[in-house]
């Protein structure tokens, strides 16, 4: 009996010391989701029905079966393309890149896909490494036909992600679940996109509208207005909310995600600039009287870009998937003719190999 009692004691004296062993480690930190700020100059964006809508009043977008139609008659998803030709990559120093932690730089993945490091912080945006881009994870869709620049498994780490909306190709279920499992980080969305991810178990994530601003690390990212529209299905169509997003710091960064031309750009200009450089999409601009409202042509880009008043031009969003009609290689050529026409300076005008790495 005593032996019993004494074995009872010694079990009570370990599992003591066991939890205050355990007390006394120090806890994993869990960094809270910020709360949202107000940034002046910029308009929030409104619901009307359910479903939000842009600023432009007269905004009108051609009805959803017409652009079926548009797509199926294409023939860019149905038959094998063959207009166009993987562009060619620059291989990436991805040492350079990891290594990296005070040069600002900039590497364009593809589509509207970069790697963007400021101030201590790596980010990317509307991520997608899909062969395929559409429903089903990629199933069923439009072709990729130039790779990802950066194989997934050379990223450097991760700390925040922006996505512009929910189009597939810029926003990819098994990019981002991947992303997650991965890295873990913050991601950025427009409003109504928090739910979409969650119901995938990405949990990381702070939502914003227009004219809200959340800081992350070293730098303000803040959501501005585009002109655009969202939906995955037939029955989700503008539910969640498209944006543009500026990451301030010790440079500042412009991403249009994709937009058509419209003022919001003079009042992003107006708010937030001037900036270093701004990425906007140069391709997917035809045929011209569907896409018009909701995709820049290369000259409205660099209209946008001087609207912006941004130092630097990155071109985005072409010579990846076969999404539109016009020739795959037609985008910077215009763009070339443009800067031509204006009698802009070429040296700020960034037209990237995929995979290139520039400072800005």
């Amino acid at each position: 009996m005593v032996v019993g009692v004494i074995r009872r004691a010694l079990l009570v004296l370990v599992l003591a010391l066991l939890v205050s062993a355990s007390e006394a480690l120090p806890q994993p930190s869990v960094s809270a989701i910020p709360s949202p700020s107000v940034v002046a100059g910029l308009p929030a964006a409104h619901r009307v029905g359910g479903a939000y809508r842009n600023l432009d009043p007269e905004y009108h977008r051609a009805p959803l079966w017409a652009r079926a139609r548009s797509l199926i008659v294409g023939g860019t998803w149905l038959v094998g393309e063959r207009r166009v030709v993987p562009l060619p990559i620059d291989p990436p120093n991805v040492a350079a890149l990891r290594a990296n932690t005070s040069r600002p730089t900039v590497t364009w993945i593809g589509h509207a896909t970069l790697l963007v490091q400021l101030d201590g912080v790596n980010f990317l945006t509307d991520p997608t490494w899909a062969s395929r881009s559409g429903p089903f994870s990629g199933l069923v869709g439009v072709g990729r036909y130039t790779p990802p620049a950066i194989a997934f498994d050379d990223l450097p780490r991760i700390d925040f992600v922006l996505i512009s909306h929910d189009h597939y190709d810029h926003l990819d279920e098994p990019t981002v679940k991947h992303l997650a499992q991965e890295f873990n980080p913050r991601f950025v969305v427009p409003l109504g996109i928090k739910k979409w991810l969650e119901d995938r178990r990405i949990t990381n994530v702070v939502e914003l509208n227009w004219g809200e601003s959340v800081k992350i690390g070293g730098v303000t990212i803040v959501c501005t207005p585009a002109q655009h529209g969202s939906g995955r299905t037939l029955v989700d169509q503008g539910r969640r909310l498209w944006a543009s997003w500026a990451v301030l710091g010790s440079r500042r960064f412009y991403f249009a995600g994709d937009t058509g031309y419209y003022h919001h750009f003079k009042d992003i200009g107006e708010a937030l600039g001037p900036f270093d450089l701004a990425a906007l999409p140069i391709g997917s601009y035809t045929p011209r009287a569907l896409a018009k409202p909701v995709h820049l042509s290369p000259e409205e880009a660099l209209q946008a870009w001087q609207d912006l008043r941004a130092a630097k031009f990155l071109g985005i969003h072409w010579g990846t998937f076969a999404l539109a009609r016009e020739p795959y290689d037609e985008p910077p050529r215009r763009i070339a003719e443009e800067v031509g026409r204006r009698h802009l300076a070429a040296e700020s005008v960034w037209i990237l190999k995929p995979g290139a790495t520039t400072t800005w």
